[in-house]
């Protein structure tokens, strides 16, 4: 597989930290797609200012649609700029910019493997979020098998575009993260997990959650449900298939 990387960083409401993301992958990554999720005023025009200088191939949509939505924009636009694999950064400034080489070197040195980030949290992590990933890490542990899949929500991430797009992720919005990495081991595609610092962002520093509490938890409990369901039917047809080979 040849090699050919490009960054996509999903953005919504993020004006104090976007720039500063967008010119740290660019230490390591000239190929920047930035997907900018139906932000204005200031979002807006920084999105569109760092387009007009030649920093990032701006995708826009005009209403907020989902970081999944924004995801898969980004994906779309790194296939039409011919890359082979998409290092997924977030916009709000969690993510130690300083590790993306590490990242692209194992992409690089395994190309058919999904890199995912395993956070290393400092005191900043609220609890409540704490408790969430454990849940979450819990669910995709029985989809998938327990430690495949170390975090199942860093958005520190890199995948080989094509798997990606071929797995068919359904959800839209932040169950997308979760969902993505769970249908491409279903595929066969191999995980490495990297550990990797993040840290929580304070309101004044540009720190910014779009977590909708209700909303998003019942699309992440639906999503679950659902891969669940398959893997529970799966072990039922596995089940009955060797049944009947035994019984021939």
């Amino acid at each position: 597989m040849s090699f050919r990387s490009c960054a996509v960083i999903p953005t919504y409401e993020n004006p104090l930290t976007l720039r500063a993301v967008v010119e740290g992958v660019r230490r390591f990554l000239p190929d920047v797609v930035v997907v900018d999720d139906g932000s204005q005023g200031p979002s807006r025009g920084l999105a569109e200012a760092l387009a007009r200088a030649g920093q990032v191939r701006l995708v826009r949509h005009p209403h907020n649609h989902g970081k999944g939505a924004a995801v898969k924009s980004g994906f779309r636009e790194a296939q039409a700029l011919g890359a082979s694999h998409v290092l997924q950064v977030d916009a709000d400034g969690q993510h130690c910019l300083e590790d993306i080489p590490r990242f692209l070197a194992a992409a690089r040195s395994q190309p058919e493997a999904l890199v995912l980030g395993t956070p290393l949290f400092d005191e900043s992590l609220p609890r409540g979020r704490a408790l969430a990933r454990g849940i979450s890490t819990f669910w995709v542990g029985v989809e998938v098998g327990a430690g495949v899949i170390r975090d199942p929500q860093c958005g520190f991430r890199v995948y080989p575009l094509l798997a990606a797009l071929e797995a068919g992720a359904r959800g839209d919005h932040m169950e997308f993260d979760q969902e993505l990495p769970v249908r491409m081991v279903w595929r066969g595609v191999p995980v490495l997990n990297l550990p990797t610092r993040v840290r929580y962002l304070a309101p004044e520093e540009g720190g910014v959650s779009h977590f909708d509490l209700l909303r998003d938890n019942l699309r992440i409990s639906a999503m679950h449900t659902g891969l669940v369901l398959q893997v529970a039917w799966r072990g039922r047809r596995g089940s009955a298939r060797r049944s009947s080979e035994v019984r021939a």
